[in-house]
């Protein structure tokens, strides 16, 4: 299953960009022009204005306002391989599991969580049938961590049958990873 991931963001447009150029013509129709606010904090987001005679205040000194339109563009991202667990699925999902399982603690504000998630999901899909992939939020579910005396993150653990049998802590290369979870393999 596919999902989209979106970046949205609140604050108003820094620069603004126009996908055909504006006429200076009193006669030009305004409503077939595309203008996009673009924010640098969002990392490139396009947030498309709507526009019309009464809606260019920021372009034009003689219109009256500017309205937002489609706030958010999406990214396609992976989502079936890495799994949510929480706090209540913890049992049912990683200790009572068939063979190995790996679990991402980490956290939405951790840029170190950031920088390994996308080598989480690589070795998800490079693991595939054989180790169980699943990522706890751990602002949300802040049990499970405490128990298994998680203290930084990201920190990832991998269980077989049930039993926490290795821990890696931070943002460490695939290899690491890798050389972990085949110990597990057989």
């Amino acid at each position: 299953m596919a999902a989209a991931a979106f970046t949205c963001s609140s604050l108003p447009p820094l620069s603004l960009r126009s996908e055909t150029k504006i006429a200076s013509s009193p006669s030009a129709s305004l409503s077939t022009r595309r203008l996009f606010a673009v924010s640098p904090e969002s990392g490139g987001l396009r947030i498309r204005l709507s526009q019309s005679p009464s809606s260019l205040t920021s372009i034009h000194p003689r219109v009256s306002r500017l309205r937002r339109g489609v706030v958010c563009e999406a990214q396609e991202t992976t989502t079936d391989i890495v799994s949510i667990v929480n706090d209540s699925t913890w049992e049912s999902l990683v200790l009572k599991a068939d063979g190995p399982v790996l679990v991402d603690f980490w956290a939405p504000w951790c840029g170190p969580c950031k920088m390994i998630d996308p080598l989480v999901n690589e070795l998800a899909q490079q693991y595939t049938g054989k180790v169980k992939f699943y990522k706890l939020n751990t602002d949300d579910s802040p049990l499970t961590p405490s128990k298994y005396n998680v203290r930084s993150i990201p920190t990832i653990m991998i269980f077989v049958d049930g039993e926490k049998k290795d821990a890696i802590i931070g943002a460490v290369p695939k290899s690491t990873f890798t050389s972990s979870i085949d110990k597990f393999l057989q």
